[in-house]
């Protein structure tokens, strides 16, 4: 893959222009030029071979960062050059298709979605696509480092939700998990966006022997703050499929854990994402759990992927299937074009992963790490 090495701090990407600049297309972000509206499969909806039906789209808008989580990057890595990620445009023609062919929960992802310059144009532009037998919810995952700054333009583009990657509570931990983060300025964002309004779930990627003495802490944490939590299963992806094993804490033990310090209430609550919640009765808030290993939610999977490259996955454990988008929607021009080639891509969607128990490089681990594909 082409791209540039990164062996510099995040203060010399800012200043090189490696997360700020326009990460498009070989043309610029051009912002100017409104989006499509109008699609011929309008009205219609996805349903797959297994007859689920596929409700909600991740859209990864960058695979870039400003943190270096090591569960999710590789202290070394490349990123995609900019003539092979999606413009901006692009990324709201293809949204569009999925938003006409019955996609109603759309959420933006990365890398870090706030990393990509003009990125508000985009989440702007779906905003409008709220309501009106379109979207029923826009929500954002971000790792919080500049929701401070731009929490009231979301909140103005009508963004209700948000989604923050936090695993600890401690400076240190912090530091130790994203290489280089500063705990305070997230903490900030996070304030920030309570401040304007906004409902925030708290995800947290259980490591077992680093920050798994913290789920009490955060749990009380985010009752006091009003935040909802889940706590997320590592899975076999990237480097940590070479040492998993090492981090891999099934999360069944971590809610009996949980359970002999909070009194855990069953929840019928259910949002477009894979989270199995209950009610901390002690709080008044929701705590899920994410078991893509220990208990497989693949039945009643209602989502799909695609990267910031313009490649659709139908399942995040899998790199069989995988479709192109961004080659027939430039040869093309029209976004039209994507609309048979989602539909075929829709009905091949496997009935499930392939990530072997133990989290380690078992059965189905794959090279490809998370912020390729999206969180």
């Amino acid at each position: 893959m082409m791209g540039m090495t990164e062996n510099y701090s995040r203060d010399d990407a800012v200043e090189k222009g490696d997360l700020g600049f326009a990460f498009g297309s070989g043309q610029s972000d051009d912002i100017s030029a409104p989006a499509p509206t109008h699609f011929r499969g309008a009205g219609s909806i996805l349903v797959d071979a297994f007859g689920r039906r596929i409700s909600s789209l991740r859209l990864s808008v960058t695979d870039r960062c400003d943190l270096r989580c090591f569960y999710c990057m590789a202290k070394t890595v490349s990123f995609q050059p900019r003539s092979e990620v999606l413009s901006l445009q692009e990324l709201c023609q293809v949204a569009e298709v999925f938003i006409n062919l019955g996609v109603r929960n759309l959420r933006l992802t990365g890398g870090e979605p706030l990393v990509r310059r003009g990125v508000l144009w985009l989440v702007e532009r779906l905003g409008e696509q709220i309501g009106q037998g379109k979207l029923d919810e826009l929500t954002l995952t971000t790792n919080a480092t500049r929701l401070k700054d731009e929490a009231a333009a979301l909140w103005a583009a009508g963004v209700r939700r948000i989604n923050v990657s936090l695993d600890t509570l401690d400076p240190e931990t912090f530091h130790r998990i994203t290489g280089h983060g500063d705990l305070h300025g997230v903490l900030d964002g996070i304030a920030a966006a309570q401040e304007r309004g906004f409902a925030i779930k708290i995800n947290t990627v259980a490591l077992k022997g680093v920050n798994d003495h913290e789920f009490d802490a955060l749990i009380a944490w985010c009752g006091r703050q009003g935040a909802d939590m889940t706590l997320i299963e590592t899975m076999p992806l990237g480097d940590i499929a070479t040492s998993g094993r090492d981090f891999y804490l099934p999360l069944n033990e971590a809610r009996d854990r949980i359970g002999q310090r909070w009194e855990l209430l069953p929840s019928e609550f259910r949002t477009s994402g894979p989270s199995d919640y209950v009610t901390v009765a002690e709080t008044g808030r929701r705590l899920g759990f994410i078991t893509p290993l220990s208990h497989r939610f693949c039945g009643a999977c209602n989502r799909v992927r695609v990267t910031c490259t313009g490649k659709l996955y139908m399942c995040l454990g899998r790199d069989d299937g995988v479709v192109d988008l961004r080659g027939p929607l430039r040869a093309a021009g029209d976004p039209t074009v994507l609309e048979d080639i989602v539909r075929t891509a829709i009905a091949g969607k496997p009935e499930g992963h392939k990530f072997g128990a133990g989290g380690g490089r078992a059965e189905g681990a794959l090279a490809r790490r998370m912020n390729v594909t999206g969180g």
